[in-house]
């Protein structure tokens, strides 16, 4: 995939980053992404780019709570 477009910004205190106007409109509002920490470097993909062997990384906490957050979960590991 050749790159399009390259812009800079600054991770704020409070881990915020601003994505430029020109980028943000490449992909749209609402866009899901995935953010993939490497020594070198972080790259934000959108999630449709993302392997299907990586689904379970990026599954959410929401999601996982259906299951796991429940009266026999929290008996069952009381004792751990």
């Amino acid at each position: 995939m050749p790159l399009i477009d390259m812009k800079t910004g600054t991770i704020t205190e409070k881990g915020q980053i601003v994505i430029p106007k020109s980028i943000r409109d490449m992909f749209g509002t609402g866009t899901k992404v995935a953010f993939l920490a490497y020594d070198d470097r972080i790259e934000i993909r959108p999630l449709e780019e993302i392997d299907d062997a990586l689904s379970c990384a990026h599954a959410s906490e929401k999601v996982l709570a259906k299951d796991w957050l429940s009266k026999e979960e929290d008996k069952a590991w009381k004792n751990l």
